[in-house]
């Protein structure tokens, strides 16, 4: 499957986007867990998603679809799942093999997990390691460091783990394991990462505190089931996002989206260069801040993306290039060293595809420079299996000259499904 995009006009619309993928996850997860039924609407169907319902069903929980976007989850508590009879794939998902491992640990039972040829190259070490010291028997590829793994669960003891990445998965999966540990287990990063598992493990009875700087969970709670609405996914608003900021002139609302403070480095990160932005009618669901986020283009500048901020958008920053690449000036991205061990190595690879398009980028250890303001213009590009780049390029076809063709874009139904209709509707400038 290929998109191809041509350049676009000005930006005038109000859309929707797909439900947030992490919390889709979680509730899934979460409500497998909880005892009684948890009811999730603007669930995202994304394939990402389904591999965690996928490998919940053969662990014994129950799922019904009463409508396109929404699932039922009935649970039956911390101790409720069985031993499966089959390998546990979690396709290209690494959000459900590492959270989906901190819940194994703390089984009385055998399971082994795998995915596809991406996610067997991505380091599970990080997770594997830590759940390990609290007693899980965990053996696989490189000592337990790549899928596949098979994972010996049962009772767990608390540790105090100091993390040395600001990563969710890395975080939620000692979080989850901490629920069978017996006594309290604390969870400190160096930069406070997303924190959706904390939230909804809140919102269901679990006994949790966040402090500054660090997570603390007491084992053996009683979840309960609740109903859970999925705010709009602010990763996938932040394509069009980015689109209307960069094209002067645009305005764009996108409804109903999350606002959690662990993810809105791209509005931060899109008002230093210029953009304004605005949030109307904000709310709160199920323990999530959500609101319409509106955008109006202006003429960019260059910034600078480190530190603290990087956790907040580390999924965005592969769109974020491409607003560097529309801005004046050099925009200078470091500390993201993490982007390397996703789906694909998207410091090199938003770079091979940027030049492309004509856009002088030069890599570095951890991150990128982009001199942005010159004239883009449209190519043949690669996804990479990447649904991130494939939709960053996208974005780029609009603002290039003449037409940008991405090809294989079928894994952008990781995380969009639908987003070349959105695009099109936006812009009338992409066709499948």
């Amino acid at each position: 499957m290929k998109l191809q995009v041509r350049k676009a006009g000005k930006i005038n619309s109000e859309i929707s986007v797909p439900g947030d993928k992490s919390i889709s996850h979680r509730a899934v997860m979460l409500g497998a867990l909880a005892q009684g039924p948890t009811t999730v609407t603007n669930f995202l169907m994304g394939a990402d998603c389904l591999s965690s319902i996928d490998c919940f069903k053969k662990m014994g929980a129950e799922f019904s679809r009463p409508d396109n976007n929404t699932i039922i989850v009935k649970g039956n508590g911390l101790y409720g799942l069985r031993e499966p009879q089959d390998v546990l794939d979690v396709g290209n998902s690494g959000t459900t093999i590492r959270l989906m491992l901190g819940i194994l640990a703390g089984q009385p039972f055998f399971s082994t997990v795998t995915g596809d040829a991406s996610i067997c190259k991505r380091p599970m070490g990080r997770v594997t390691e830590p759940l390990l010291e609290m007693g899980a028997v965990i053996d696989g590829r490189q000592n337990g460091s790549l899928a596949p793994l098979a994972v010996r669960g049962g009772v767990l003891k608390p540790i105090k783990f100091n993390s040395p990445v600001a990563s969710a998965q890395v975080k939620s999966a000692i979080i989850l394991a901490g629920l069978y540990a017996r006594g309290q287990t604390e969870i400190c990063e160096p930069h406070k990462s997303r924190d959706h598992t904390e939230r909804m493990l809140a919102y269901l009875g679990a006994e949790i505190e966040v402090n500054p700087g660090d997570v603390k969970i007491k084992g053996g709670p009683t979840l309960s089931g609740k109903p859970v609405e999925v705010p709009g996914d602010i990763s996938s608003a932040a394509f069009f996002m980015v689109a209307a900021a960069a094209i002067p002139g645009s305005r764009l609302i996108v409804k109903r989206v999350g606002l959690n403070p662990t993810r809105t480095g791209i509005i931060d990160v899109l008002k230093n260069m210029g953009a304004e932005i605005t949030i109307l009618n904000e709310d709160e669901v199920n323990g999530e801040p959500v609101g319409d986020i509106c955008v109006c283009g202006s003429e960019l500048k260059g910034t600078v993306i480190e530190g603290s901020l990087i956790p907040r958008l580390i999924d965005e920053i592969p769109v974020i290039t491409v607003a560097a690449a529309a801005a004046a000036g050099e925009t200078v991205i470091r500390d993201a060293a993490e982007l390397k061990v996703k789906e694909s190595n998207r410091i090199a690879v938003m770079a091979v595809e940027l030049r492309k398009l004509g856009v002088n980028v030069s890599e570095l250890e951890d991150g990128m420079i982009v001199q942005g303001g010159g004239s883009l213009k449209g190519a043949v590009c690669e996804s990479h299996d990447d649904h991130r780049v494939a939709m960053s390029m996208a974005v780029a076809g609009l603002l290039a000259t003449g037409e940008t063709v991405i090809k294989n874009t079928g894994c952008i139904g990781i995380s969009f499904p639908g987003f070349a209709e959105t695009l099109a509707g936006l812009t009338d400038s992409a066709n499948i």
